[in-house]
């Protein structure tokens, strides 16, 4: 549907948007009821966005540069709560009690020609990285970051990280797991085409992520499981393998939101195995994964869209036909399907 062009309110930023990637968390989105959504209706979706900055309000203007090429951090927090204080906006106390919902997640996002950013602090520079790769820094780059630096401590010589899923999230966690630590690294996926992928990314080794998976990850740990379990999909049948395979004093990241359901108890799990549910990651998480790819360290394979083309390709997202991220480009006039 047509909206009309939006207007920078206090403290806030307009952006020309460049290009916005597609999350399954958009397809959650999409399936929910009335009930079970709490955010703005109708809803522009995108929350992984990068744009050019082109006006804002008075409050903002002092702390940014018109014209500077930017993508837009997504969980955005009260800034005040001792979540905040921290850093971790993404996990901040009161967003759910002030009703402040990510963009594209609850609020407009980036799935426009424009987009309005509530705070300068949620910008950060891009340089000369190509939109359409660098969208999806702020989730599909951000968020397996995020968790890798979490359990980087278990990640040392002689051990072994599963990843779960070869999609936009699994395929730059391997490339951050290569490179951050010596980790042996498995991908595990259920398309041949994902699992290509996940080789050309540095993967040692590729299974088809099934029941004999358990097996093939216990004969290269010596019978032991991986020391780390990323799980970018979150189906109860990942979930289920993913226990089956980690190591005593493992950890266990439950990462996808497939709604799979973790089975923790005595004699569920080996000792003292601890299982995370990481959601996103901070600021200067984003700051980092944006100097990676500035480096050439972390490359995401994406697939480019028009605007009108989102349809078909949340379609094909949904069917497990995207290799990588799906990244719409609003400038694009014409559709690019054939």
């Amino acid at each position: 549907m047509e909206i009309d062009d939006p207007t920078p309110g206090p403290g806030q930023v307009l952006l020309k948007m460049t290009a916005a990637g597609l999350c399954h968390s958009d397809i959650a989105v999409m399936s929910w009821t009335k009930e079970q959504y709490r955010g703005e209706l109708p809803l522009t979706l995108g929350h992984e966005c990068v744009g050019t900055i082109i006006d804002a309000s008075a409050g903002s203007r002092e702390l940014i540069t018109m014209g500077e090429k930017v993508l837009v951090y997504g969980p955005w927090g009260c800034g005040r709560c001792r979540q905040c204080a921290q850093g971790y906006e993404n996990y901040c106390y009161n967003a759910g009690k002030f009703g402040i919902f990510p963009p594209g997640l609850g609020r407009a996002g980036g799935l426009a020609e424009y987009m309005l950013v509530d705070r300068a602090r949620y910008l950060v520079p891009i340089g000369d990285l190509d939109p359409i790769t660098a969208a999806p820094l702020t989730d599909a780059g951000l968020t397996p970051y995020h968790a890798v630096m979490h359990s980087l401590p278990k990640l040392k010589a002689h051990s072994t990280a599963v990843v779960f899923g070869v999609g936009g999230l699994g395929h730059v966690a391997i490339q951050l797991l290569k490179h951050l630590t010596p980790s042996t690294v498995i991908a595990l996926d259920v398309s041949e085409k994902n699992l290509e992928l996940a080789r050309k990314v540095g993967a040692d080794y590729v299974f088809k992520s099934d029941q004999d998976a358990v097996k093939s990850v216990k004969d290269l740990t010596e019978g032991l499981g991986a020391e780390v379990v990323f799980d970018f999909v979150g189906i109860q049948a990942t979930a289920d393998l993913g226990a089956q395979m980690t190591h005593v004093r493992g950890d266990w990241n439950l990462v996808g939101i497939g709604g799979g359901v973790a089975k923790v108890g005595f004699g569920l799990l080996p000792y003292e195995c601890q299982v995370f549910s990481p959601y996103w990651g901070t600021r200067a998480d984003l700051y980092d994964v944006v100097d990676l790819a500035r480096k050439g360290i972390i490359n995401i394979h994406t697939e480019k869209y028009a605007l009108d083309d989102a349809p078909e390709a949340y379609r094909r997202l949904e069917a497990g036909e995207i290799v990588g991220r799906a990244v719409i480009d609003p400038t694009l006039k014409e559709s690019v399907l054939e």
